[in-house]
């Protein structure tokens, strides 16, 4: 019999280590394997878990720095179990022979739903009448959707900046709400859903709704500051579940106070957790903010954790990891 493969899942609260193990024992049922399950580790818990002796980390958050990989020589395979920045420092990775990987896609259904569910409660003023509802103003809340939440997705032209893997799925439910898409990526390629527009001065200047997708690279100057948002049609609604780099808060915040952006839904800040005295805060009846939960749902953490399992079955029979 073979040695027995070990492997530590490090887990957070999004994707649990009992998760992450229970999907690497599925993809590597009969293969004689030693999983070792660690949660919400710093570098001293971790090197502590992985030892001398192994092969294969599946983590999410958890930081993998040179000295965490210096403390494992016989760790060959990292699998990070979400589709942004790894957290895992990839030149001494590379220097000690350390394959790693992602896992793509994985929170790209769940962020593009809650992208439209973020979209639809702004230009409906949905949780404005909830308030006014359970404080017992009916009349208040039907009296401010129909001042405020009129407009439809229907015929409405909406931006979409970025048609990656949330951008693109965003674009194609809105081209069924029968809204007129248009989109900015210069690194499009292919068949995108909507109107392409090749300039983002172009695609603000006709946007009643902009929705960011795009990935910011590291050090990269806010796409959207206070030029780009004096272009969008006055009443404009902001959209950003994205990364909180993409857009100037503060310009945000006078162009919310002047009326140029009626409303604005906020899944990422610039600052994260929100801190209390953020400026968004004073203007509740204009904004609805949420602490980054766009890709956060059970079906999220199963999807990441059998992507990475995945990633080490492959590895095991052989084949180059995905």
């Amino acid at each position: 019999m073979s040695d027995p493969l070990r492997v530590v899942a490090a887990g957070d609260e999004v994707v649990p280590a009992a998760l992450i193990a229970r999907a690497v024992g599925e993809e590597l049922r009969g293969h004689p394997l030693e999983l070792r399950e660690l949660t919400s580790a710093g570098e001293d818990e971790l090197s502590g878990a992985l030892g001398t002796d192994t092969e294969v980390l599946i983590t999410r958050t958890t930081p993998v720095t040179a000295r965490v990989l210096a403390s494992c020589p016989a760790l060959r395979l990292v699998v990070v179990c979400r589709g942004g920045p790894p957290g895992v420092d990839l030149a001494a990775a590379g220097r000690r022979g350390v394959t790693v990987r992602r896992t793509p896609g994985s929170e790209a259904a769940a962020t593009a739903e809650y992208t439209l569910g973020l979209m639809l409660s702004a230009l409906r003023r949905i949780p404005r009448a909830h308030e006014l509802l359970l404080a017992g103003d009916w009349t208040a809340a039907a009296r401010h959707a129909r001042e405020h939440g009129g407009l439809e997705l229907e015929d409405l032209p909406v931006g979409v900046v970025g048609h990656g893997a949330v951008g693109g799925r965003v674009a194609r439910v809105l081209c069924a709400f029968g809204a007129q898409v248009m989109v900015y990526d210069p690194e499009a390629r292919g068949e995108i859903h909507g109107l392409r527009v090749s300039r983002l001065d172009d695609l603000l200047a006709r946007s009643r709704v902009l929705t960011l997708h795009a990935r910011p690279a590291p050090g990269a100057p806010v796409l959207v500051g206070a030029r780009e948002l004096g272009l969008l049609p006055r009443g404009a609604v902001v959209v950003n579940t994205a990364q909180g780099t993409l857009l100037d808060e503060d310009a945000l915040g006078d162009a919310l106070e002047s009326g140029r952006v009626a409303m604005a839904a906020l899944d990422c800040h610039a600052r994260e957790p929100l801190p209390p005295g953020a400026r968004l805060r004073g203007l509740s009846d204009r904004v609805i903010l949420t602490p980054h939960l766009g890709g956060t749902s059970r079906a999220v953490a199963e999807k990441a954790a059998r992507a990475a399992a995945a990633v080490v079955g492959r590895r095991v029979r052989g084949r180059t990891p995905a």
